[in-house]
């Protein structure tokens, strides 16, 4: 390292040590790794409220945790954020407090007080979301008048009609199935408590009536779908119960093939509660196994420590245990590389060869190949998860000679080359999901109902191919790609980040891609993106990115608190196009060993990572452990180089 002292070798060396050791420790004894994925108030006030719902016994001790958790969390400004010290949101603010009343928390209490301030001095819980309106009307706090009209007759629309459950994205589709009969039923929560929030309220929650506009939609397609809703209710009640019982009957095959065990259909929180909630309206009793095994499923998700808990809305074993992976081989070392290879190992057989999930409505000849997010997810495995596997058993294969990774790597790469969309780019888990209107009908009023390509998505999927040697000159999909993320790169050079915040993730992703697709690194394209990186660095070395970037009126970058995640994004992205002697890597190295802690991890409380953008955040507990480690190392590696390429898609 020719212009790197001594001292700071040392202090580099050391700190990647440490790092690796940290780490390490996290690993199961099968060998996989698998850390907290934390949300907000949302998911565990809903689990308090579940088991409401359901008259379940009252575990004292588990709401207790609950309760101190919530209100540990409770913002400034009174209500709850969707992310750590963010703005307050009406929704996840009136599920917690509902939550907190419901566990037994004195409505003259402090924090109650302030919460409830909150909620009224912006208008009420009237501004609550769609979901939270659905929760209210199963308590009997609003009418259903003040939700959509949801048909269950929708399951047996062909596929040619404008609205079809295969035309929404994966999280839509299971959430709302189960949601479809739950609306038919129209089912009062048990709630033995009788407790009700009308001081949320400025008027009668019984007069509300449907949901406003929300910003991201059209006021034309928005008026014509809260016609057809207009239409819908005045005929739900005289519909004929023959078809309506064949509806649910079809909702009914759809769940019972996608149960999926204890890990819940699509293995997330939110259709795994409305399945209990919909076999109790059946009047299927808490030990009718469908519905006590996804009960189960619920409470493996719940995380609990010391004198707190909180419900995770999923895990994510696959993702956690292939970036692991990713970093130790980056680390390298005699203790690193057989643990990720253990690591590896573990992921074989939960690669998905057998079941043709819902993406194959749109791609009936391809072979299934991917790998889940989750520890058992066959019928919606995700092409994110799957690049990043294959590229992590593709460096193990080829830089210590490991074998048995072959088959998986070939299937994977099937699988994903199958899954490129029209435009050129890959979605997370369905193919050419372009039906945007969908984003107007009254139920979509978070904006998340479909799984279009996206920008980071891509980047993954052509980083696996041109890994595996594929070029723009050789591979027609690394050319579609390619040209896809040419197309959307924004003016000041970034690129959207979808599922991980914001720009400096998509911008990370995009330029590992564009670097091993053999994209030259002085297009303008990339020079573009490493300037706009460097220029967006702050004082103490670092770079982070708050949730208001996904703001709907963005009009450029605002600053915000250096995260190690997020650093190591920056810096992996900067290496990846040649940047590795530039001043700002050097300074954000600097940055991570400064910021590292006693177990040699770093402590990161932002959120770094998105569900549903301007809706739902995500808080991986592993991030700052490996994301770090990883950048770290690849500056070691690239500086005692004569090439300082990066010779891997990642």
């Amino acid at each position: 390292m020719d212009s790197v002292t001594a001292t700071s070798r040392e202090a580099l060396e050391s700190s990647i040590a440490s790092a690796t050791q940290g780490v390490l420790g996290f690993q199961q004894p099968d060998g996989h790794w698998v850390f907290e994925l934390e949300a907000d108030a949302t998911i565990p006030a809903e689990y308090v409220l579940l088991r409401h719902h359901l008259a379940e016994p009252v575990d004292a001790q588990l709401e207790a945790r609950i309760a101190n958790y919530l209100r540990r969390i409770q913002g400034a400004h009174g209500g709850w954020p969707l992310v750590h010290d963010g703005a307050f949101d009406m929704s996840a603010s009136v599920k917690a407090y509902f939550a907190l009343k419901m566990i037994g928390d004195s409505t003259d209490s402090p924090h109650m007080v302030r919460a409830r301030e909150a909620i009224r001095s912006r208008g009420g819980a009237v501004h609550s979301n769609v979901f939270t309106r659905f929760t209210l009307a199963m308590f009997g706090v609003l009418t259903w008048r003040a939700v959509p009209v949801l048909p269950v007759e929708i399951t047996l629309l062909p596929f040619w009609f404008p609205f079809h459950i295969n035309k929404i994205s994966y999280w839509a589709r299971t959430t709302m199935v189960p949601l479809l009969v739950l609306a038919a039923l129209k089912p009062r929560a048990r709630n033995p408590k009788g407790v009700g929030i009308d001081e949320l309220f400025l008027e009668d929650p019984r007069s509300i009536g449907m949901t406003p506009k929300a910003p991201h939609q059209s006021m034309a397609w928005f008026m014509l779908f809260r016609g057809i809703d207009v239409i819908l209710r005045a005929i739900e009640p005289i519909a004929p119960k023959g078809l309506r019982q064949r509806a649910i009957d079809a909702a009914l095959a759809f769940i019972e093939e996608r149960l999926n065990g204890e890990d819940g259909m699509g293995a997330i929180y939110p259709p795994m509660a409305n399945i209990v909630m919909m076999y109790d309206a059946l009047g299927k009793d808490e030990t009718y196994p469908p519905r006590a095994t996804t009960r189960r499923g619920l409470d493996k998700l719940l995380v609990i420590k010391g004198e707190e808990a909180y419900c995770q809305p999923c895990v994510s074993p696959i993702w956690d245990t292939t970036l692991t992976a990713h970093a130790l081989l980056e680390a390298g070392g005699d203790k690193a590389v057989p643990a990720a290879k253990q690591g590896l190992d573990w992921l074989i057989p939960k690669q998905e060869l057998e079941v043709k999930g819902d993406w194959a409505v749109k791609r009936p000849n391809v072979r299934p190949g991917g790998w889940a997010f989750q520890y058992n997810n066959a019928h919606y495995p995700d092409l994110d998860d799957t690049a990043v596997v294959v590229m992590s058993m593709d460096r193990m294969r080829r830089e210590h000679g490991a074998t048995g990774y072959d088959a998986a790597i070939d299937r994977g790469r099937e699988w994903i080359e199958g899954m490129q969309s029209d435009d050129g780019g890959w979605a997370a888990f369905d193919v050419n999901n372009f039906e945007y209107y969908l984003n107007n009908i009254p139920f979509s009023d978070h904006g998340a109902l479909l799984d279009p390509p996206t920008e980071d998505v891509t980047a993954r999927c052509i980083s696996m191919l041109a890994q595996l040697g594929e070029t723009a000159k050789t591979s027609k999909s690394v050319a579609a790609g390619v040209a896809y993320l040419r197309k959307t790169q924004h003016p000041e050079g970034s690129w959207y980040g979808r599922w991980g915040m914001n720009f400096i993730y998509g911008t990370w992703s995009v330029l590992c891609a564009l670097n091993m697709a053999g994209v030259d690194r002085n297009d303008p394209m990339m020079r573009k993106a490493a300037g706009w990186l460097a220029s967006i660095q702050n004082e103490d070395g670092g770079w982070g990115e708050d949730a208001v970037s996904y703001r709907l009126d963005y009009k450029g970058w605002e600053a915000a608190p250096s995260t190690a995640s997020q650093t190591a994004w920056a810096l992996l992205a900067l290496m990846a196009v040649g940047e590795v002697d530039h001043p700002a890597v050097a300074r954000g190295v600097e940055y991570l060993i400064a910021t590292q802690n006693e177990k040699g991890l770093w402590d990161e409380s932002r959120y770094t990572a998105t569900g549903f953008p301007r809706v739902f955040y995500l808080r991986y507990h592993g991030y700052p452990k490996f994301f770090p480690l990883w950048a770290l190392a690849r500056y070691r590696n690239l500086r005692n180089t004569n090439s300082r390429v990066v010779g891997v898609g990642m």
